[in-house]
């Protein structure tokens, strides 16, 4: 079956206000950027997005964020999202912070239709006990806190309930990926693409190579196209517009160093 789309907006067409989101990438590394292009230019609101974090100001889904399209976040960390936090704590928005290998092991657990697992991760705080906030009201207090989880002990060790992600949506980015939907992703894109893509219903991947269905060695794929609904080929230029978060460079190097 040839899942390739002629483009990112036609992709994103049928994503309704209200819908659930799996988001790839880690940082800006890896963020599937055109899709949350489209979207932010298709004016979709109102979206539950489940993503390590949330980009950061004017990149990434911060661009959605910035605009209030988002309602809810599940993610790791606010990271240096200044609108992000300005909204978490203004009580603008509903934010569930998860451990990130939980988070990790939630998404993979949805897409492989695992409904709870059980994980030593949180035991004895609030992320078992509840009372995290959720929501903020205007005058600062809590609104919605997190409810308390199931523990339970195995092999004397107490263990949390942790319940798997399954989504509407998920947007991901990859490297290379073939006309059916088999996938390869490089470096930091390999942390959570592959998740998200799982934990989707219906998932789009946007690719920096698209190659023939056969060249890509069953051996070098990371996710299997049974996973994927609709590939987005991107141009040369999308392929090459990555963004990063910081650029350092060494002072003990004429040349300097550039760390992504």
């Amino acid at each position: 079956m040839d899942k390739v789309i002629g483009s990112a907006t036609e992709a994103v067409a049928d994503i309704p206000d209200g819908a659930s989101l799996a988001v790839g990438g880690f940082g800006l590394s890896g963020i599937p950027a055109v899709l949350i292009g489209a979207l932010h230019v298709q004016g979709t609101g109102a979206l539950r997005v489940v993503s390590n974090n949330c980009g950061v100001d004017g990149r990434g889904l911060g661009v959605l964020l910035a605009d209030g399209r988002i309602a809810r976040v599940t993610g790791s960390y606010v990271g240096e999202n200044k609108e992000f936090a300005r909204q978490y704590l203004s009580g603008e928005l509903e934010v569930e912070l998860v451990p990130q290998g939980t988070l990790a092991e939630r998404l993979r657990a949805g897409g492989a239709g695992i409904p709870a697992f059980y994980t030593p991760a949180g035991v004895g705080t609030q992320v078992a006990q509840g009372g995290l906030p959720w929501r903020y009201a205007p005058d600062g207090s809590v609104a919605v806190a997190s409810p308390p989880k199931e523990t339970r002990d195995f092999a004397n060790r107490p263990y949390v309930l942790e319940h798997g992600i399954t989504t509407d949506y998920a947007l991901v980015r990859a490297w290379r990926g073939d006309r059916h939907g088999n996938l390869c992703f490089r470096r930091a894109a390999a942390n959570f693409n592959p998740l998200a893509a799982m934990a989707g219903r219906v998932t789009i991947a946007e690719v920096e190579e698209l190659v023939d269905v056969g060249e890509l060695r069953p051996d070098a794929v990371h996710l299997p196209g049974v996973f994927v609904q609709q590939v987005v080929a991107l141009t040369a230029e999308e392929a090459a517009d990555k963004q990063i978060e910081h650029l350092l460079i060494s002072a003990s190097s004429t040349r300097g160093t550039v760390r992504r």
